[in-house]
């Protein structure tokens, strides 16, 4: 039986990773990453960190595509309600590695999400059955991703440079479109760079749609990235409170096919 770990880039993929080494052979363990080719340059430090500390190569695999990319074919431009990009870029090539190369009965998938998101596990078992799904962190010992960061140190291995900035995950770099206005603006804050970068793609998508969609939303009204900007730098517009804790989340693995 192959024991396949689904490796994120987040600290939730290392801590599967290490407790389902604790009862399967090294041998038959394999981790697998999915690369969107927007992912911040530190994530791949993360990952060689992890095939040193555990002596284990991952497995990578690549569309070839960036999310952007992909809503510029769709015509449709991602956002914090609806994005394919997790589907096409993660979820699908995941899937079909895994239908070429074992069968349902012959390994079990790992997953990193942990107890705080037991919400998403429903989706996941749906959408890879027959396959069987488990989530090592969603059992005892029970610890949060604080607990996680601590002891990723104590392993030796340095904070993914994302996490470090403040965001809930490691992730397409911190532009992930499903991320809320919370979210937007401590990018903005932390990196406008690239900020500024994705503020030019979605005038982008607009212009070739010649429709006033947005990747935000605020109070039920399309909210452009120039327009949180703007209001954050130039107009002094207070966000509320619920705005300001709107991070969203990435919805990788997790949405319904």
């Amino acid at each position: 039986m192959k024991h396949i770990i689904s490796i994120s880039g987040g600290v939730g993929s290392y801590f599967t990773f290490k407790r389902v080494l604790e009862f399967a052979p090294k041998s038959d363990v394999i981790a697998v990453f999915c690369d969107t080719l927007a992912e911040d340059g530190d994530l791949y430090r993360f990952l060689e960190d992890i095939e040193s500390k555990l002596e284990i190569e991952i497995v990578r695999l690549c569309v070839g595509k960036t999310p952007f990319e992909c809503a510029w074919e769709e015509n449709f431009l991602y956002n914090s309600r609806v994005a394919s990009c997790s589907k096409k870029l993660k979820s699908r090539p995941f899937k079909q590695w895994l239908k070429d190369n074992y069968k349902p009965d012959e390994c079990i998938l790992y997953l990193g999400i942990d107890w705080t998101e037991t919400h998403r596990r429903g989706a996941i078992e749906r959408n890879y059955s027959p396959y069987q799904v488990r989530f090592p962190m969603c059992e005892p010992p029970y610890i949060d991703k604080p607990d996680m960061l601590t002891a990723l140190r104590e392993d030796g291995i340095e904070i993914p440079y994302m996490y470090r900035l403040g965001f809930s995950h490691n992730n397409c770099g911190g532009c992930c479109v499903k991320g809320g206005i919370g979210h937007w603006k401590l990018l903005l804050e932390k990196d406008r760079r690239a900020f500024l970068q994705w503020e030019n793609k979605e005038k982008e998508i607009r212009l070739k749609l010649g429709r006033d969609v947005s990747i935000l939303k605020r109070k039920g009204k399309p909210f452009t990235l120039r327009e949180l900007r703007r209001s954050v730098e130039e107009n002094g517009v207070q966000l509320s409170f619920d705005e300001l804790c709107d991070v969203g989340g990435c919805g990788c693995f997790v949405e319904d096919e």
